[in-house]
């Protein structure tokens, strides 16, 4: 098993176009770290260079003691699972498993072992003889994945997976990896641009944009305490609420202001919240009456009458535009003040389309990031 540690790695192609820009990231043996980000944000480039599929264009990659950056990537120790599976078409399961076996001059007997073990953990020990055409979408993961655990690799390095796969095989086969990862005891790196699969599996996750490596960190702390305002709107489902505000300070006590005082678009109502006095942090006073942007997640935002009867503060009208019952909970869809909000309530909210309706938004959850560079101020 392995540590991996990327110093300083940089991807760059011909005219001047960077790829990757100065990634540093310390992966602990055994760790399954996510890398997560929009399509083009460098994540299946910087998984590449792990590789050595691509080249580093600087910096220094190490697996384990060893610098990796001139070693062939069938010297690195690592399997690499695809989005497509590469299985081959004219080869049954069991070949298509032993087949990387068999280039290295592995016993035949080791072989079959080796295969039979993996099909047991991965239930395909009644697929041996199939080949791909006959198996579905999860079947043929479960190969792939099992063409890699044959090997017995340092690293399993794992690029969107699941991305062909319905939403249901691939809430299944979350789970499997997961537990595959605890049975095996192996680093694993898995890209995905699925903040699902990266909420639910990771140890720690990646999170990337244009290149850059903007936050590494637990599922929950990227969760409750976001660097910036792309990690914090990019994780979660629905999306955090971003309204824009202005920061206020009456009497030593800090407030967001909202609203409208247009009334072409709106009541031209501006609503107030305070800030909580243990959420309040010296930065505070450099925003003092400018435009800032305030964040609030939708569970955040409620409409249950115990909450309304308890608030000092942050109680908002809003216009129910659409309602969608999810079933365990209900998404409110609401206008207030030309502000569009999104309210994930309980399943027994009465509100239904063009209600108008008061929501308290809890001011313990409220986030802050600067308008211009969108780094945080409060979380």
């Amino acid at each position: 098993m392995a540590s991996l540690s990327l110093r300083g790695i940089y991807k760059k192609y011909p005219g001047g176009v960077v790829a990757v820009s100065d990634v540093n990231v310390e992966i602990r043996d055994k760790e399954f770290i996510i890398l997560v980000g929009p399509s083009g944000c460098g994540k299946s480039t910087t998984l590449r260079m792990i590789a050595g599929l691509e080249e580093i264009s600087e910096g220094e990659l190490y697996i384990g003691d060893r610098l990796v950056n001139d070693i062939a990537p069938k010297d690195r120790d690592i399997a690499m699972v695809f989005q497509n599976y590469a299985l081959y078409p004219h080869m049954t399961v069991f070949e298509n498993m032993a087949f990387g076996l068999k280039l290295r001059k592995v016993p035949k007997d080791e072989i079959a072992r080796k295969v039979e073990e993996a099909a047991r953990i991965l239930d395909l020990t009644h697929l041996l003889e199939r080949k791909p055409k006959a198996m579905s979408g999860g079947q043929r993961q479960r190969v792939a994945l099992g063409r890699a655990i044959v090997r017995n690799p340092q690293v399993f390095l794992l690029d969107e997976p699941l991305s062909n796969l319905d939403a249901k095989l691939r809430a299944q086969m979350r789970t499997e990896i997961a537990m595959l990862h605890k049975r095996l005891g192996t680093t694993f790196i898995y890209v995905t641009h699925d903040q699902t699969e990266a909420m639910t599996m990771g140890d720690r996750i990646v999170v990337m944009k244009d290149g850059f490596v903007q936050q590494i960190d637990t599922p929950q702390n990227l969760y409750l305490n976001p660097v910036n305002k792309f990690v914090a709107s990019f994780l979660g489902s629905p999306q955090m609420n971003m309204v824009d505000a202005v920061l206020r300070n009456e009497g030593g006590r800090y407030y967001v202001e909202f609203g409208s005082s247009d009334t072409k678009v709106s009541r031209g109502v501006r609503y107030q919240i305070a800030i909580p006095d243990e959420k309040c942090n010296p930065q505070l006073a450099n925003y003092v009456n400018k435009e800032v942007i305030m964040g609030i997640r939708p569970e955040s935002i409620h409409d249950e009458p115990q909450y309304l009867n308890n608030a000092t503060t942050g109680i908002i009208e809003c216009t129910v535009e659409i309602t969608e019952m999810m079933g365990a909970e209900t998404y409110l869809y609401l206008n207030c003040e030309g502000i569009s909000l999104t309210s994930r309530v309980a399943p027994t909210s009465t509100a239904r389309a063009q209600d108008t309706i008061k929501v308290v938004l809890d001011p313990y959850k409220i986030h802050l990031f600067d308008k211009e560079t969108e780094v945080t101020i409060m979380n």
